[in-house]
């Protein structure tokens, strides 16, 4: 089915950037919020964009006229009752989410696709909650949508393989490089990451390295930014509701950091807030240096455990590896899905965590999981995949042996 004409309900920054990028593919699109000031709000948004573009040499300002046209502000459902694809742009509640989709089922004709920009939450629950489940699908944008070229196609229990087709097929008409991901819990991107993140706020909170060192840290091993700039980028709430539910889900394996609790609670949720791990104009850190020492002295957190920038990565790895053992995605999809994802690049040059596992050695790999995992400040969060123990037994060691995630030759 051709996508004639899209909506977006929800007009915050992610809303507001999807119907942008769909605007620039040159497709009309309704923007409907329920607060007249957010409908501004995201309208601005969309202009600025575009004005970036103009004051570049990118584009005229007629052109911008013309596609700022296509874009229909309301705070009706009115305007969605010919849209062939409506994707849901709120926050990360399931109960808002379900409702908005009922709502839509009264209005949208029945060939109409219901999809969702949720990070992490069950497609298959939402499908559920309408008449139509074989029309309901994730379409996970990246932040900043209108500049990150991934997408996740995430189908759920009764997703109609002719919808995941056809949103495929939209996604590569946006110029985006849509992944197919089978649903579970954080997707694929957000559940790789978790871990990673999660691990940097564990060697904070323990003393094991400052932010700027950890970040300064990473970035030298190839990572486009630190984990801590990235989580004040992302915001801190986010990051935390993400690792919340991932927690609820996989259990002590994404056991959250409870500094996360502790800079949620004091309203340092990052960039947007102008204090997160780092402080922002008139801010500083030194409020979160008094929370770790609060945490070490009173919470019995461990202190001065090691650092090393494997600590952070081995994690993320092994995150990839139960993604590959679960059939979420392929290898070359989960780590062209890094790469486009998140920037993630080892000696300056573009590789996902499987390729780089097999670069490093499947042994070294398993081996630094496995004394982490034995360490008195390890533990669950280090076990190893099952499949990355199967490969290393097996003599599929990586790129040294000519075979490990990927094969090689040569």
């Amino acid at each position: 089915m051709y996508i004639f004409k899209a909506g977006v309900i929800g007009a915050g920054t992610m809303g507001a950037e999807i119907a942008q990028v769909i605007s620039y593919s040159g497709l009309p699109v309704v923007l409907k919020d329920v607060d007249q000031a957010m409908l501004e709000r995201g309208l601005t948004r969309i202009r600025d964009i575009y004005q970036r573009r103009v004051d570049k040499g990118k584009m005229s300002a007629g052109e911008m006229e013309n596609r700022l046209a296509l874009i229909e502000p309301t705070l009706a459902y009115d305007s969605l009752s010919d849209a062939d694809l409506v994707i849901e742009a709120v926050p990360e509640r399931m109960d808002l989410k379900k409702r908005i989709f009922a709502e839509l089922d009264a209005v949208c004709p029945e060939t109409t696709i219901f999809a969702s920009n949720t990070s992490a939450l069950s497609i298959s629950e939402m499908g559920a909650a309408t008449k139509r489940p074989a029309k309901m699908i994730g379409m996970h944008f990246f932040n900043p949508a209108h500049v990150m070229k991934l997408m996740e196609v995430i189908p759920g229990l009764d997703t109609a393989q002719e919808t995941v087709d056809d949103v495929v097929s939209f996604a590569e008409s946006l110029r985006k490089i849509p992944v197919v991901v089978q649903e579970c819990p954080g997707f694929l991107v957000n559940r790789l990451l978790m871990p990673y993140l999660n691990e940097a706020t564990f060697c904070l909170q323990e003393g094991a390295a400052d932010a700027q060192t950890i970040d300064r840290a990473l970035t030298e091993f190839g990572m486009p930014m630190g984990p801590f700039t990235l989580m004040d980028m992302l915001g801190i709430d986010v990051c935390g509701d993400v690792g919340l539910y991932l927690y609820s889900e996989y259990g002590e394996r994404m056991a959250p950091a409870g500094l996360f609790h502790k800079l949620i609670a004091a309203n340092r949720l990052g960039e947007k807030a102008g204090a997160g791990f780092y402080g922002y104009g008139n801010e500083s850190d030194e409020p979160v240096k008094a929370m770790i020492a609060e945490m070490q002295h009173t919470n019995g957190v461990r202190t001065n455990t090691p650092f090393c920038v494997e600590r952070l990565v081995y994690p993320l790895i092994n995150e990839a590896a139960l993604c590959r053992q679960e059939r979420i995605a392929g290898i070359a999809d989960i780590d062209m899905a890094m790469v486009a994802g998140t920037g993630m690049t080892w000696h300056g040059e573009r590789m996902g965590p499987l390729a780089l596992a097999d670069h490093l050695g499947l042994d070294t790999v398993l081996a630094g999981l496995e004394e982490y995992q034995s360490a008195a400040w390890g533990g669950e969060r280090f076990r190893p995949a099952r499949l990355l123990k199967l490969k290393v037994r097996a003599g599929h060691l990586g790129r040294k042996v000519g075979k490990g995630f990927h094969e090689y030759t040569g």
